[in-house]
């Protein structure tokens, strides 16, 4: 396994000083050449030391604070934390139905998310709501990401005016700019542009962030045989080398600024050149992430419960299983996109949502193994019992019958034979749903701090319609 991962590690290195890599912003160029890096017009060469010396920079683990300190996050080391669906313009119904996002749709996720015991974090693009304006977008979801949930906050990136919004409003909520600037508060999931290229608005993101001290998340996506090589040993590689040049970028700007190696390389379907996320090498790749980012002793992110069905069924969740397990034993920091995707990461469905958190449920009660001590081998109760006896009645069932075994919240059993097994899942799903957005309370908000988001939002044009 170690030599495998030098020889991906030796092939970016490569790639690097040789093919270089695209960047397409002027003031990131400057920054680069006053560094000492070659730069050949909008292409810059990173010698194999110049890249290492920054990555080596980068924290190895960090806490991200939430609002309640109850969900802050420790991202790195051995540790898991998990983030719902992110970017799906749409929504597909328990029918296969497919309509377009709304705000209400984000709303209810944000609700949804905050409920959920498996998330702290929360925010981001759970969906792209269609009637939002471009140029409102970051303010109104973030805004609504603050006043619904106190969980840990994601952001978006884009523009740096844009991105500049969720850093004021966060610095509204965190007591100051100079107070965002202390603490990691805000994570923000940055794209390169493969092959081989960071674009405008993914720079002007890790320059906003980097000068807040918040962290990002770099994430090449390259999909093998359309945007990296069909092979999934170069994919990897040429990934890992865009991730590299990432975060080099991001010491640069602000040594020490906390960054996620968020390699989440996917394959191709090469008879429709579209993106595939349901299959062993997709899940392979995800391994791979994790494997080097322990390798330059950086936190992770990868993985998630996400599938190219179009519809709830076997298909997805046989699809979001493996990639989940597998991203859970490799023990990746963030895996994101853990509830609800389909439609390779095309859209969001509800009732997935709800597999998904079942799926996560099983997953984590797996991994806590076996107790093995004096009440859990139960030598007293097994004489007391003796051959030919009965447990379903004795003391020590039922002083462990409601925190040992695992309990699924949506799964059908002991259904009459000839019942609609399908029909019960859903119905299980749909009262899940209702209880979990019935029983939403706004967390709490300080009244100083909610009328000033209020005003940011009045100030930009914004009114508050939108908000429930």
């Amino acid at each position: 396994m170690q030599k495998k991962t030098e020889q991906i590690h030796n092939a970016s290195m490569q790639i690097l000083e040789r093919v270089g890599i695209k960047i397409h912003h002027r003031e990131i160029l400057d920054l680069l050449i006053k560094n000492n890096i070659k730069v050949t017009g909008e292409t810059v060469f990173f010698s194999r030391d110049q890249v290492m010396a920054r990555v080596a920079e980068a924290p190895q683990k960090f806490t991200l604070h939430a609002r309640n300190s109850e969900y802050d996050m420790n991202i790195g080391g051995d540790n898991t934390e998990y983030g719902a669906g992110y970017g799906c313009p749409a929504i597909i119904g328990p029918d296969g139905k497919r309509r377009n996002a709304r705000f209400d749709d984000y709303l209810n996720f944000l609700k949804l998310v905050h409920q959920c015991e498996h998330f702290k974090l929360n925010g981001g693009i759970l969906v792209q709501p269609e009637e939002l304006r471009p140029d409102h977008v970051h303010a109104v979801m973030t805004y609504a990401a603050l006043r619904y949930s106190d969980k840990a906050l994601l952001g978006m990136s884009g523009r740096a005016k844009d991105v500049q919004k969720i850093m004021d409003l966060a610095g509204i909520v965190f007591g100051g700019m100079e107070q965002l600037i202390k603490k990691p508060r805000v994570l923000t999931l940055v794209n390169t542009l493969s092959p081989l290229q960071i674009d405008a608005a993914a720079l002007d993101t890790i320059k906003v962030c980097t000068c807040y001290r918040q962290p990002v998340i770099i994430s090449p996506g390259p999909m093998a045989g359309a945007t990296g090589p069909v092979t999934l040993a170069g994919n990897i590689a040429l990934g890992n080398a865009e991730a590299l040049a990432g975060i080099a970028i991001c010491q640069m700007l602000q040594p020490g600024t906390p960054v996620v190696y968020g390699l989440q390389a996917a394959s191709s379907d090469l008879k429709t050149a579209g993106i595939t996320i349901g299959t062993p090498d997709f899940v392979l790749e995800a391994s791979w992430c994790a494997r080097m980012a322990k390798y330059y002793q950086l936190p992770c992110r990868g993985g998630g419960c996400s599938s190219d069905a179009q519809i709830l069924s076997v298909q997805s969740g046989y699809e979001s299983m493996l990639q989940m397990f597998a991203a859970c034993q490799e023990k990746i920091n963030l895996i994101l996109h853990a509830a609800g995707i389909l439609d390779g990461y095309g859209a969001m469905s509800y009732e997935k949502f709800f597999v998904d958190l079942e799926i996560i449920g099983m997953i984590r009660h797996y991994l806590k193994g076996v107790r093995v001590d004096e009440d859990s081998l139960a030598l007293d109760t097994i004489a007391q019992v003796g051959p030919g006896g009965e447990y379903l009645t004795c003391r020590h069932t039922l002083e462990n019958c409601r925190k040992i075994p695992w309990q699924p919240e949506i799964s059908a059993r002991n259904l009459q034979h000839g019942s609609d097994f399908n029909a019960q899942i859903l119905m299980n799903i749909q009262t899940k749903k209702k209880k979990m957005l019935s029983g939403y309370h706004h967390p709490d908000l300080d009244f100083d701090i909610k009328t000033r988001l209020d005003k940011y939002l009045a100030d930009l044009g914004i009114g508050l319609g939108f908000m429930k």
